[in-house]
């Protein structure tokens, strides 16, 4: 365990029946406090949706758990696993590596890996393209290949189909919950989309005050639908702790 010059104690999580804990973490940005002795613990293998207002704390959290919070200030203690990946709203492609080079970025005689990891998102076949030969929904596909060619134990996403159109969105929407099944890595996915929440996560957090509010577990199997009268009352529930009246837009 080791706490750096922020004030941040870190460790790889030592016990396998949880991928992420979170223990009193405070994050500030000058005067200004973002999170406040937050709690939050994530099993091995469960998917977590991270709700909140624009400035709630949500991508502050995923940035230190990725200890990519390099101006924040503050305290307390993360216990992650060791091997983590992340994915974010855009596709962070570098446009002057081929796909597949992306996906290996980093990564010694893992071509094959690669091949296998664009091959399961459909991407089998466009190896050699530029990113920018590629729609944007395709190059989200690369980067989700990117992230599990690894084999992360934890995925940590920001807002990953933010940009794509309603379409794109839900084909990715389902794309990420067959890929999470099939490699069972733990997952933290923020979104303002509440539908989206409760579409894919078995857990989802309201972040209230700079702390984890609602926790919620969404109890219905796979694959679900927002026309179902179940899923609505999840929906409305998370709604009203975000102080959205059913009647409001999501």
């Amino acid at each position: 365990m080791a706490a750096n010059a922020r004030g941040l104690t870190s460790s790889p999580e030592p016990d396998g029946a949880r991928s992420v804990r979170v223990t009193g973490l405070v994050r500030r940005f000058g005067p200004r406090t973002v999170l406040e002795g937050l709690d939050l613990e994530i099993e091995a293998g469960e998917f977590v949706a991270l709700l909140g207002h624009s400035g709630s704390g949500k991508s502050t959290l995923l940035r230190a758990l990725a200890e990519l919070d390099y101006d924040a200030e503050g305290s307390g203690t993360l216990s992650t696993p060791p091997v983590l990946s992340m994915v974010f709203q855009d596709s962070r492609l570098l446009p002057w590596l081929r796909v597949l080079d992306n996906v290996v970025l980093g990564l010694r005689g893992a071509a094959g890996r690669g091949r296998a990891a664009l091959a399961e998102v459909g991407l089998a076949g466009r190896e050699r393209a530029w990113p920018n030969q590629l729609s944007g929904g395709e190059q989200q596909r690369a980067a989700l290949a990117r992230s599990l060619v690894r084999e992360p134990q934890l995925l940590l996403a920001d807002e990953p189909f933010g940009a794509l159109d309603a379409l794109t969105r839900i084909r990715m929407q389902r794309l990420l919950r067959d890929l999470c099944e099939r490699h069972r890595p733990a997952v933290l996915l923020v979104t303002h989309d509440v539908d989206e929440a409760v579409l894919l996560a078995d857990r989802v957090v309201v972040l209230q005050g700079g702390r984890a509010g609602l926790d919620v577990s969404v109890d219905l199997p796979q694959p679900r639908s927002p026309h179902d009268a179940a899923f609505q009352r999840y929906r409305d529930r998370l709604l009203a702790a975000l102080g959205v009246t059913a009647a409001q837009p999501n």
